[in-house]
């Protein structure tokens, strides 16, 4: 019984935590899934992950613009 606490009291992993954003990023999820890694996630990994991919994203469509607008 009390390995069934433990398993689901672990944190999840950095790059588990990495997906869970990226998923949450698109907004393709289902709510099970979700309120399952919702009450694994580590906050601190959350932020990290948030900004990470926030900033990879923005710097993805810059490369974008960048690259439509120097080719006219």
């Amino acid at each position: 019984m009390s390995d069934l606490k433990d398993a689901s009291q672990r944190k999840l992993s950095f790059f588990a935590t990495i997906k869970a954003v990226c998923w949450s990023f698109v907004g393709l999820r289902k709510k099970s899934s979700y309120e399952q890694d919702a009450a694994k996630l580590n906050p601190i990994y959350v932020v990290i992950a948030g900004i990470s991919v926030a900033a990879i994203f923005i710097a993805t469509l810059i490369l974008i613009v960048k690259s439509v607008v120097a080719n006219q």
